[in-house]
This record gives structure tokens, sequence and C-alpha cells, in this order.
């Protein structure tokens, strides 16, 4: 079943580029969180790369109980600055960057091990109380911030956008994260942001035909979670 809900996604991904004439690709990100390493383990074994888990321990886990899976791994939830040397212990790309506590936390814990930790930085852009991230006022100060860190390097944004009853009610919101994305490119080496992080199940086709090239689907592929 996971095999061919992957093909499903990837369809469904190829269509909304084709409505927009892209033929740029598009990152999928699977989320295992809160489904069992078999479940993932499918996955990998039907050509998914990316993992994006929503907690560090959860991710230790599932890398100790399936280790040398060759997986690209993605922490795409909040991160606490008590787990930031965990977190550049175990990830390749730290989505959830959205502060600056956070961002000085992840750059302290890399230079303590001599990485250079790839990261997004999350702007909250519809304000929502229940969701992390920057604000847009605060964003362009904290891409500045972030440009002097030798041990951080920003690759791009995050967002997620309110889970709202008519998906096309998220299109604004996703058109403004192009935007500053876009803007990011003047503030950081050329070429070094590449990454526009943003949809998931239930909107992930709007959020491509808005730009986004890395998507983050877990109950697309794996059914729904139990918590």
């Amino acid at each position: 079943m996971i095999k061919d809900q992957i093909e499903i996604v990837q369809s469904r991904i190829q269509a909304a580029l084709s409505r927009v004439g892209r033929t740029d690709p598009v990152i999928l990100i699977a989320v295992t969180k809160n489904h069992p390493v078999s479940s993932m383990r499918d996955a990998i074994n039907n050509g998914i790369i990316h993992v994006g888990e929503n907690k560090v321990q959860e991710a230790l886990r599932k890398q100790e109980e399936f280790p040398d899976n060759g997986a690209t791994w993605h922490l795409i939830g909040h991160l606490q600055t008590n787990k930031a040397k965990m977190a550049v212990s175990h990830f390749d790309l730290i989505h959830s960057i959205d502060s600056v506590h956070v961002l000085q936390a992840v750059q302290h814990a890399a230079a303590q091990i001599q990485k250079v930790q790839d990261i997004l930085l999350q702007v909250n852009i519809a304000r929502e109380e229940s969701k992390f991230g920057m604000t847009v006022e605060d964003f362009p100060e904290i891409c500045k911030l972030a440009s002097t860190l030798p041990n951080v390097c920003v690759r791009g944004l995050m967002c997620i956008a309110p889970d709202m009853e008519n998906v096309e009610d998220v299109r604004p919101i996703f058109r403004i994260a192009h935007a500053l994305y876009e803007n990011m490119k003047h503030t950081f080496m050329e070429g070094q942001i590449q990454y526009l992080s943003m949809g998931m199940t239930h909107d992930f086709e709007i959020a491509i035909e808005e730009g986004a090239n890395m998507v983050r689907i877990g109950t697309a592929i794996f059914g729904s979670r139990n918590y």
C-alpha cells in the first residue's frame, strides 16, 4: 500500500508542476511521525530518500532501529534549545529555526562538533498562535544575523499554512512565502538559498503551484497517525 501511495503522491506532484509550467524537481519528504519503523523501511525500500520527523527523540529511536538506511533526515517540528545538540548530531536539514534563541543554540551546538548545519528559517506568515515561526517583520533581521554565523548555512524558508476549510484560501500565504524566499537570495551567497519547504497532505498541490520545491507528506503516504 505504501508503494502505491508514494506513486500516487508523485503523480500529483508532477500534475501540479505541469499546471504551472514548471520543470524543476520537487523534493518529497515522507513524514514518519507516529508511524512505525516498518513503515519507514517500506517507504525507503520504495524509493523515498528524504525522511521527516517532528521530534528529535523519535528520530533517534528510529535511526537506532534502522541504521545505515541511506536517508536524508529532516527535522520539521519545533526545536527546543535544549535539544539543539542532539538535533545537530542527527539531522541533515533542520527546517524549524523559528527564533534568534534557536538559531544561536544550533550555531553553538554545530560549532562544538565542527559541523556546518544546514537550516531553514520558519516564518509564521498567518500569525497563528498555535504555530511556531518568526514574524514577517522579524524575518529580515534574523536573515542578516544568520548570514554572519559560521556554523549554520541557511538554505531557504519553511512555512506552515493554516488548515482552512477551503484549501484555496491558503494560496495567498504560500505566495507571500515565495516572495520572502526570493528576497532571501539577496542576503546570502549566490546559490545558497535553494529550498522552499511548504505544503502538506491537504495543501501540497497548491504549495507547488505557488513555488514550493520541498513538500512534507505524511498521511497521504502512511495513512492516519495513531496518537
